[in-house]
This record gives structure tokens, C-alpha cells and sequence, in this order.
């Protein structure tokens, strides 16, 4: 599984490994505050393509074709996500505000179609058989066990005695 969040989002349980894909240091940011697990300088788009785009929207489409390009002239940038991917779960970090148009939706969308489908577990766990369960006696209430040996047996006495028919 593989998500984009911006770096300045607290992290997650489920975020797995954290990777920042910036070319620069999200503005603001103390390194010791961001929590990540590596920094991918060279996946980020080339400075002349940041520039160029400048987070105009209406350059998004191809901002989109011309960072794919760069994607497919520098696989050795993007391998170390590939692989940390076919391990586990991996989040992309990015600063941009725009969380739609920004280069880490791109790469995401880009990784997803470029890199090898792995199995689900699911499909994986269904084809084991399942272990035999074994019948358990039901546990005591929270009633039954505050209740000193005294009253229990007391309350086991009353119990088992005839009704008064």
C-alpha cells in the first residue's frame, strides 16, 4: 500500500515507512520534528520543472506529462520506493498545500502503475485451512467472580433448593 500526507501531518499508525519526496526542506520544518525515514532528493521533480510549474493549476496536465517523463529517464530514483513498497506499507511525505496537484500525487499514481502487483493477504490466508476450534467453558461474570467463596456457595445452595410449589 502506498499514500502520499503532507509532512507537516503528525504520523500514523499505519503510515509504515515514511518517505520525504522533496527536493527541498518543507519550509517551516525542524528536522527533528518530522518524523521520516528517508529523504528521495533525486524522485522529486527537477528544479527547472518546480519552477516552471510554480503550483499554477493550470499547468497541472503537463507538469503531470513532463515529471512522468523525468520518472521514466531516472528509474534508479524511484527503485528505492519500489522496494520499500514490495516490504510494506510506504507513505510519500510532501509540502506543497494543494494536497491534489502536487509531484508525490503524481509519483504515487506513477509508482502504481509501474511497479509488480502483490498478492493480498486475504486471498493468501483463505487457502490454508483453518485450525480447529475447541468448545471453552464460558468465562464467569464480573458478578460471579467479585463474589467471595462464601456467597457463592450460598447462592449455589439457594439455587439447586425445590421451589416452594
Amino acid at each position: 500500500m502506498m499514500q502520499i500526507k503532507r509532512a507537516y501531518d503528525p504520523p500514523a499508525r499505519g503510515d509504515g515507512q515514511r518517505l520525504l519526496v522533496e527536493r527541498l526542506w518543507p519550509r517551516g520544518m525542524k528536522k527533528e520534528a518530522l518524523a521520516f525515514d528517508g529523504w528521495l532528493k533525486d524522485v522529486a521533480p527537477s528544479s527547472a520543472l518546480r519552477t516552471w510549474y510554480g503550483h499554477r493549476v493550470e499547468r497541472w496536465d503537463e507538469f503531470q506529462r513532463r515529471y512522468r517523463d523525468e520518472l521514466d529517464s531516472h528509474p534508479d530514483a524511484w527503485a528505492p520506493i519500489a522496494e520499500a513498497a514490495a516490504r510494506g506499507p510506504v507513505t510519500l511525505l510532501y509540502s506543497a498545500h494543494d494536497t491534489a496537484h502536487n509531484s508525490a500525487a503524481v509519483l504515487r499514481d506513477y509508482l502504481g502503475e509501474h511497479m509488480p502487483r502483490r498478492p493480498r493477504r486475504a486471498a493468501a490466508s483463505r487457502s490454508r485451512k483453518a485450525a480447529p476450534t475447541r468448545s471453552r467453558k464460558a468465562a464467569p461474570s464480573r458478578a460471579q467472580r467479585s463474589r467471595t467463596p462464601a456467597a457463592r456457595s450460598r447462592s449455589s445452595r439457594a439455587a439447586r433448593a425445590p421451589s416452594g410449589e
